[in-house]
């Protein structure tokens, strides 16, 4: 199948299942999967104009519901966190947006900076999994790994506790998780929310793979709680980031800038699948697994991304 804007031909089996296999294993840490997905459009397909951002913005739009909906049937999806961060990205991934357009257009560029992102992503899922000083959070995941092994109803499911928000303000969020209490300063997260939505406009992955990241190493938040928040607040700003790109379209004749609507369909229907079997599955995976693998994952794709422009 020829899809116009992208400029490419492509069976159109490849992107729905790459998709699956990718965000089966990403949702599981609040990750949509976008974050591997681009860097596939741009040096397996060979799709390396602006649009391609758009593209994936419009595969976490088609892709993320499902994850979010088990989430939230699950009881774990922390409503205040998810507002933040979205408030916060929603400005930045405009300044993205532009940035993107005007400032890397040039494939080479992007891929550099695509790197360092990715390299920025993955040292942080590392060290925090490396580290032995988070007993606090440690001990609220292994409560959860446990629960999901040996307490069941009379039915004979899972009977999954589930996240209480006990406060909420302008200066505060505090909520409870498996007995243990976890209290963030609303502030520091929104304006890392504002850093993170112009990256995430620029890079096209809607800011989530960074937040989740940012979640559990720098506010020492349990990795089961932070997943459906971040992939919430990516699928809201993604909504936005397609938008603004469609509208600055018209602005820029002699570019490709608005999403390959088919392309970024199919792979979100493989997303959309594989986020819901992901995110069904996140409960049954100690914490530590899902931190290590998306790690080596995210820091292989950004060093390969950094060599290939040294050795270009």
């Amino acid at each position: 199948m020829y899809f116009e804007v992208a400029g490419i031909t492509v069976n159109p089996l490849i992107p729905p299942l790459v998709a699956f296999l990718i965000s089966v294993f990403t949702s599981t840490g609040g990750v949509s999967g976008a974050f591997i997905i681009l860097p596939f459009q741009v040096s397996v397909l060979g799709f390396t104009s602006p649009s391609v951002s758009a593209t994936n913005q419009l595969y976490n739009v088609v892709a993320i519901p499902s994850g979010v909906y088990r989430y939230i049937r699950e009881g774990r999806m922390i409503w205040p966190l998810t507002w933040i961060v979205i408030a916060g990205t929603l400005p930045g991934v405009l300044i993205g947006a532009f940035v993107r357009i005007n400032y890397l257009t040039n494939p080479t560029y992007f891929k550099i900076f695509a790197g360092f992102v990715l390299l920025y992503i993955g040292f942080r899922i590392l060290r925090e999994n490396l580290s032995k000083k988070k007993p606090h959070t440690l001990e609220a995941e292994q409560k959860f790994n446990e629960i999901v092994k040996g307490h069941k109803t009379e039915k004979g499911k899972i009977k999954l506790p589930k996240a209480k928000v006990l406060q909420f303000n302008f200066k505060i969020l505090e909520y409870e998780f498996v007995g243990e209490r976890f209290k963030v300063k609303t502030v520091p997260i929104f304006i890392i929310s504002s850093i993170v939505g112009i990256v995430g406009g620029i890079y096209g992955i809607g800011g989530g793979a960074i937040m989740a990241p940012i979640y559990v190493t720098f506010f020492n938040l349990p990795v089961y709680t932070v997943a459906g928040p971040a992939l919430m607040g990516t699928f809201i700003t993604s909504v936005f980031g397609v938008i603004i790109f469609e509208i600055l379209a018209p602005f820029y004749p002699t570019l490709s800038v608005a999403p390959d609507w088919k392309l970024g369909i199919l792979f979100g229907i493989g997303g959309f699948l594989g986020m819901y079997v992901g995110a069904r599955l996140q409960k049954y995976l100690p914490a530590k697994i899902i931190k290590l693998i998306l790690s080596v994952a995210i820091l292989f794709l950004g060093i390969r991304y950094i060599l290939n422009f040294v050795w270009k």
